[in-house]
């Protein structure tokens, strides 16, 4: 019987693991890969405190490494379930049932998809969703970016030191990334936009994608665009699965928390991109797991 079981190591899950131990409450992390989630995805990260600039993967390793000294043990596990009994909480992965007296959900979430035809069949083969990751196989090639927001113009920032030219899709006239990020875009001789537009298929032969098909939203007018890969970066998908059964999500997915990270059951929270919320960043999933610790250190006493 564990005190805690945090479902997940983002920098949210985390940061509740290192607060729950120095309360000196059983913890275990469940983690169906490497801690840090999304981080491990980054590029650079640039609006984190203490850090001018580091990476994503380095900063999730800084983020462990205080962990396992205080006692906090790691489990690989793909959650299927989470049932409620009360002051016992059952977490059912693919092999194994876990016990527990309180559950924090930091699952984050997923990049969604365009869900246009040829997106799944070049996976792989020209379409990522990760810069970071196979940013390096697209050398002196052009490249397509869809979207606009931080994260989108951060990583195709990131592709011009590989790519001979990078253009920016976006379904409207503006971006919506921060404007010191907008700003170092529209500087950058590499980077090219086209605005009011959205890529409606995804073109290749037998190996590789070749290009893609726009079409605008105002004139309705399509055109063909060659490129050697597209990245996508048009917004996230909470992984709420585990969650489903249990009555605390909204009907899209997302987990409904008040500003104590409680859901409506007692002794279950929910932490970081998971949550239904304005603003996701690393430093407010930080934020969200320190605060979701205390609470569940005040529910196992109480128990």
């Amino acid at each position: 019987m564990y005190d805690l079981i945090i479902i997940g190591a983002g920098p949210g899950g985390m940061t509740a693991a290192l607060y729950a131990a120095r309360s000196n409450l059983k913890v275990l992390l469940l983690e169906q890969g490497a801690p840090g989630g999304q981080m491990n995805n980054t590029a650079e990260v640039e609006n984190y405190p203490g850090y001018a600039s580091i990476l994503g993967p380095e900063l999730a390793m800084k983020m462990y490494e205080p962990l396992e000294p205080l006692g906090v043990e790691n489990a690989y596990g793909i959650v299927q379930k989470v049932e409620d009994h009360g002051s016992k909480k059952l977490i059912l992965t693919e092999d194994k049932t876990f016990e527990t007296k309180s559950v924090i959900f930091a699952t984050g979430a997923n990049h969604r998809k365009l869900d246009v035809p040829g997106e799944d069949e070049y996976g792989a083969r020209g379409v990522s969703y990760c810069a970071v990751c196979d940013g390096a196989f697209f050398k002196d090639q052009e490249i397509i970016v869809v979207g606009g927001g931080d994260s989108a113009i951060e990583e195709a920032m990131f592709l011009t030191r590989f790519a001979s030219k990078v253009t920016i899709v976006h379904r409207r006239d503006e971006l919506r990334a921060q404007k010191i990020i907008q700003e170092r875009a529209f500087k950058e001789p590499k980077m090219a936009f086209i605005w009011d537009s959205v890529v409606t298929e995804i073109l290749g032969d037998d190996k590789k994608v070749t290009g893609v098909k726009i079409q605008n939203v105002k004139t309705g007018e399509a055109t063909e665009k060659a490129a050697g890969g597209v990245f996508i970066y048009v917004g996230l998908l909470p992984q709420s699965e585990a969650a489903q059964g249990l009555g605390i999500t909204t009907d899209a997915g997302w987990i409904v928390t008040d500003d104590h990270m409680h859901t409506k059951i007692p002794g279950i929270y929910a932490i970081g991109d998971v949550r239904e919320k304005d603003f996701r960043q690393i430093t407010t999933a930080v934020g969200d797991g320190a605060a979701a610790a205390q609470e569940a250190y005040k529910y196992v006493t109480a128990l």
